[in-house]
């Protein structure tokens, strides 16, 4: 007794076709995935700065806004600035390093 209404010749068409738009979406995406990574990447670092900036002692008209964001993204800080090529946190007040 058959529990699906599907007949057994057209049972494997779905899977099949799900296959067939995942192979063709990593076949479209696959390319532009390490570009788009740097791109949110470089997004990131700039956001950073931006955050971070009045404390580097570079003026930043955004400061009054960012200043409550710092605690949220100082976990984060060590990862950025090891990146940007400070081998030292440049914070006195920073225990990170």
């Amino acid at each position: 007794m058959k529990k699906s209404n599907i007949p057994d010749d057209h049972a494997d068409i779905q899977p099949w076709w799900q296959r067939f738009v995942s192979g063709l979406n990593e076949f479209y995406h696959a390319p532009y995935r390490q570009t788009m990574a740097r791109a949110v990447r470089d997004e990131e670092d700039f956001f950073m700065l931006l955050l971070f900036a009045e404390s580097l002692g570079i003026d930043n008209p955004a400061s009054f806004y960012t200043l409550e964001l710092q605690p949220l993204f100082l976990e984060n800080f060590h990862e950025w600035h090891t990146r940007m090529g400070m081998d030292r946190c440049p914070f006195d007040h920073v225990g990170c390093c």
